[in-house]
């Protein structure tokens, strides 16, 4: 399925928005926003206050004063302590607050793909929105509904396409560099050194490096991640910045004996910016 057939529905525009709804602890809550893109049954929108993945919350037009309420699907940025950009859709489906027509869809746009289950592991073709379809291409994973497992767990791409998709990324990154590039990191050098992770749900973790090359690193941790779940990496970490901040996807999962910690493996998917 090629990106053009996937966002034909999608356009961008910036619309004013106010969101209500209410916290895992019941606080309601009331924060202004904006639409980033729209489709004909959802949005992309920004907001400074952390949304939570599966809550539903009501969203106004401001400029219109048209509403209805949205699921918030996931994210699609990591958060910040700003300010961050999360995927929703419309409950509503006959209601459409933007006042804008879309087209009726074409049957072969409809969006599917092959993911499995991190739980069971199981394998099915699953019918996605527009809105799933870009959580699941940033955030590497989304929260859906497993048959096997009667529940909603996290899914990704099966690991087979992953493990195909990392060799990819690990040839590039190991492609000769000229002799003026920097080579501090040979490969698997036993360094620790602290770092901190970001995830696009609002985590933030600061495991120290077991090991690191200059493609990622690997570190042990108690909190859970999942392969094919993308990081936002800053190694080494110090307070004082966050310059040298790098996209990466978690590549390797193996528990650590006897203790409730994984070792994980990430390789980096772009260039510290």
């Amino acid at each position: 399925m090629g990106a053009e057939k996937r966002r034909s529905d999608r356009i961008m525009l910036s619309i004013a928005i106010a969101i209500q709804g209410t916290d895992p602890q019941g606080q309601a809550f009331e924060v202004s926003g904006r639409t980033i893109t729209l489709n004909r049954h959802g949005a992309r929108i920004q907001v400074s206050r952390p949304l939570h993945t599966g809550r539903t919350i009501h969203i106004v037009n401001q400029n219109s004063f048209e509403e209805a309420d949205f699921r918030v699907v996931g994210p699609v940025s990591p958060p910040t302590e700003k300010v961050g950009e999360w995927g929703v859709e419309c409950l509503e489906v006959k209601r459409n607050i933007w006042g804008i027509h879309f087209p009726p869809p074409a049957p072969e746009a409809e969006a599917r793909g092959l993911l499995e289950c991190r739980k069971c592991h199981g394998v099915a073709l699953t019918s996605l929105s527009l809105v799933e379809v870009e959580v699941l291409e940033t955030a590497g994973i989304l929260p859906k509904h497993c048959p096997a497992c009667e529940v909603a767990t996290t899914h990704g791409y099966p690991l087979e396409r992953l493990e195909k998709e990392f060799q990819a990324l690990r040839a590039r990154a190991s492609e000769p560099e000229p002799p003026s590039a920097d080579r501090r990191h040979c490969p698997r050098a036993a360094l620790q050194v602290p770092a901190r992770l970001r995830d696009f749900y609002g985590g933030v973790d600061h495991p120290q490096t077991e090991n690191i090359s200059k493609e990622g690193f690997c570190f042990t941790s108690n909190r859970r991640y999942f392969i094919g779940q993308a990081i936002m990496v800053l190694c080494p970490y110090s307070p004082t910045g966050d310059k040298g901040e790098r996209r990466a996807r978690i590549v390797r999962e193996e528990p650590v004996a006897g203790t409730n910690r994984c070792l994980y493996g990430l390789l980096c998917e772009t260039a510290a910016t």
